[in-house]
């Protein structure tokens, strides 16, 4: 970006406090007109409080500070003044209403009418437009929960282009994405860059950062540290990630060296159906095993299955069973429930913290000790002190960042969350852990802490289940790889053997007959 670019946004003096908490401190930003500049940071570094103070969330008047767009001085007092400026914010969690069609969510609140009349012929064209423009080909009136996630970050954009955008925000826009969903939602950001639209995206993944960023504004624990333009100052994710944790990384993952036992815990001829549709197998007769003290990675692509094993395993919390069986230490175990899995000594991290694996009602502690309630029961009468006491040594022994544990789980970062969530599944202690994408949405100091737990479990002589789409963190981890494909194991590689050409070929081809 050329140094006589125009400043579109300027952010001065940014303050921003919560009871105990100060969340900014006398942060800048400075975002020049056509650019897109990424925000980097550590989990509760005050990233997405910086964006919602900017798009009306955190009304003026509930922060300190000066913010000029265009120029112009501006005091948004809610999203929809934000939004009239040409500000739109695409949250980490997207804001569709799934039983509405693509049409209905691209046009809420902003339908094109006469004379009162919502106008569904104009709004159907205007629709097909603005689809076009964001490369998605599906018909208007399809329902969002048809679409996947992918398809629906489009027509989050969709809806931000029908609202004239023209600084557009991005919260974590491909956590959840496979990888060709990823680049295709990357090349859209910078095709909207060539139609002057300027962009601010905040991201954990540091490689689509340096590849479509302009700047970097790089914010720690609430502070502005600096901003970096990346061509002229040579920025890789070495440099990020050392202005992100205030050192450099050295390895992305502990040292561990694997002390390995007998089998815990295998299966055999697992096979299940698809919840809904009868014809659909999600798991194939899948064999797999785990041994003491191992780290076991699962990778598939995006609808591999992965998820809908760990889950039909799990107490059998996904799909219908059809045969297979269940081993602990060599002898059966049924899990027909959730409660029997758990009484089984299994634990699982799911892959959506916000709606299976939390409840963004309860506090810390409440939810540290809910799947283990009778270790600090009396009777029928929970133990208050106790509660407290695990859920404090918990907060201390995985660094969770909160004033205390009285605090509610939705006021917490994403990567403080999943450690909420991992002391909840430790406290029940569990010989085999499943972690299904442990570290998604979190940033690289984060995950350094949680790959150190995975490796202290295994070190206890625990088994570990990590799936993940993220074919780095499964060769960094695992000692072993199993491949899934189409419902079905497809192939095991242990770590020397394991690479991300070898693993590609095992997820994309069909398990080959015995």
């Amino acid at each position: 970006m050329a140094p006589n670019e125009p400043v579109i946004l300027e952010m001065r003096s940014i303050t921003k406090e919560f009871p105990g908490v100060k969340a900014l401190a006398d942060v800048n930003l400075q975002v020049k007109a056509g650019e897109i500049h990424a925000i980097c940071g550590e989990n509760g570094a005050g990233k997405s409080t910086l964006m919602k103070v900017l798009s009306g969330v955190y009304p003026h008047g509930s922060y300190a500070g000066e913010i000029f767009f265009q120029g112009q001085v501006q005091e948004f007092k809610d999203i929809r003044a934000s939004e009239a400026a040409g500000i739109v914010i695409i949250h980490q969690e997207l804001a569709l209403i799934p039983e509405l069609s693509i049409m209905e969510n691209i046009f809420l609140g902003n339908e094109p009418s006469r004379r009162g009349v919502i106008d569904w012929k104009e709004a159907r064209r205007r629709s097909l437009d603005l689809l076009a423009r964001v490369g998605l080909s599906d018909d208007p009136d399809t329902q969002v929960k048809e679409i996947g996630v992918g398809k629906q970050q489009l027509v989050e954009i969709a809806k931000a282009l029908n609202k004239s955008v023209k600084l557009l925000i991005l919260d974590e826009p491909t956590a959840a994405l496979n990888e060709s969903d990823s680049q295709h939602l990357l090349d859209l950001i910078v095709g909207l860059k060539g139609r002057g639209v300027t962009s601010i995206m905040i991201s954990h993944k540091l490689n689509e950062i340096e590849q479509v960023a302009d700047e970097i504004t790089i914010i720690r624990d609430g502070r502005s540290i600096e901003t970096l333009n990346v061509k002229r100052d040579g920025v890789d994710e070495d440099r990020i990630i050392k202005g992100m944790v205030g050192r450099t990384l050295e390895s992305r993952f502990p040292d561990h060296t694997p002390t390995v036992g007998d089998v815990l815990f295998e299966a055999k001829g697992w096979t299940v159906q698809h919840p809904v549709i009868a014809d659909r197998l999600v798991c194939k007769g899948s064999d797999f095993f785990v041994r003491e003290g191992e780290i076991v990675g699962f990778a598939g692509l995006m609808g591999a299955g992965r998820t809908e094993l760990a889950r039909s395993i799990f107490g059998h919390s996904y799909g219908k069973f059809i045969s297979g069986h269940t081993y602990m230490h060599g002898k059966e175990v049924r899990m027909n429930t959730v409660a029997q899995a758990i009484d089984a000594s299994l634990g699982y991290v799911t892959e959506d913290r916000k709606s299976l694996g939390l409840n963004l009602l309860d506090d810390i502690k409440t939810t540290t000790v809910s799947a283990a309630l009778k270790k600090i029961t009396r009777g029928l009468v929970v133990d208050r002190n106790r509660e407290y006491q695990v859920a404090e040594e918990y907060r201390r022994s995985l660094r969770t960042k909160t004033p205390n544990v009285d605090e509610g789980v939705a006021k917490l970062s994403g990567g403080n969350q999943q450690k909420v969530v991992l002391a909840k599944w430790m406290f029940t202690d569990p010989e085999l852990l499943i972690l299904d994408e442990p570290t998604r949405g979190i940033d690289v100091g984060a995950k350094y802490e949680i790959y150190g737990i995975i490796q202290r479990l295994a070190s206890q002589g625990k088994g570990v289940i990590v799936i993940s789409s993220e074919l780095p963190e499964l060769l960094g981890l695992s000692d072993r790889i199993y491949t899934i494909f189409e419902g079905a194991i497809t192939g095991v590689l242990t770590k020397e053997e394991a690479t991300q050409e070898s693993l590609m070929k095992l997820m994309t081809q069909a398990r080959k007959a015995a």
